[in-house]
């Protein structure tokens, strides 16, 4: 079972292929790109994302896109469907010098996969998990708000988890996880 995943961001392709190969998926990457809207819903930018991919789709492959975000309760959502930008402008330290003193520091990753084939498509599929932001940076894996995120249910941050640890925890998995069940099914069902 083949599926391409475009994007141009390593470690989210890494991170899926790591993933998806426990449920017997070949990944390839592709780092073409997509058209990416401006919106403040994730699931609005991946359909319309999955929509361009879509539009190009001219053999038997399946397609996937993702795109996820770090929601902050205390700063309204932010930096949510902004995490990219914000993780490259401001980075951990900027969110956390926003966080100075403020005690509500509840947060959740999103994460939005969308899936298109040549018969099939468009289709989301999303994953959530919950936890807090930490006072520093703790851990050194992971990319992006990792080190900052401190996920609920094992009181460390994604940044100090294992890539196996993360991999069956996280926002990525969850979403993953439920695109790679309805993808096994329709390739049976395609057989």
């Amino acid at each position: 079972m083949n599926v391409v995943f475009v994007t141009g961001n390593r470690h989210k392709f890494h991170e899926a292929l790591h993933i998806l190969s426990e449920y017997g998926i070949h990944l390839h990457q592709d780092t073409k790109g997509y058209i990416e809207i401006q919106s403040d819903s994730i699931e609005e930018i991946v359909l319309f994302g999955i929509k361009e991919v879509m539009k190009r789709v001219r053999d038997k492959s399946a397609y996937i896109i993702e795109d996820a975000g770090l929601f902050i309760e205390a700063l309204d959502g932010f930096p949510g469907p902004y995490s990219s930008y914000v993780c490259r402008t401001i980075g951990n330290r900027g969110i956390l010098k926003l966080m100075e003193g403020v005690k509500n520091r509840k947060a959740k990753f999103v994460s939005c996969v969308g899936f298109c084939s040549e018969d099939l498509g468009p289709m989301l599929f999303k994953g959530e998990v919950y936890g807090s932001i930490s006072k520093f940076e703790r851990g050194s894996h992971g990319f992006g708000f990792d080190p900052i995120f401190e996920f609920d249910s094992t009181g460390k941050t994604f940044g100090e988890m294992t890539p196996d640890e993360k991999s069956v925890c996280s926002h990525r998995f969850i979403a993953l996880k439920k695109f790679a069940n309805f993808f096994m099914e329709y390739e049976k069902e395609r057989a």
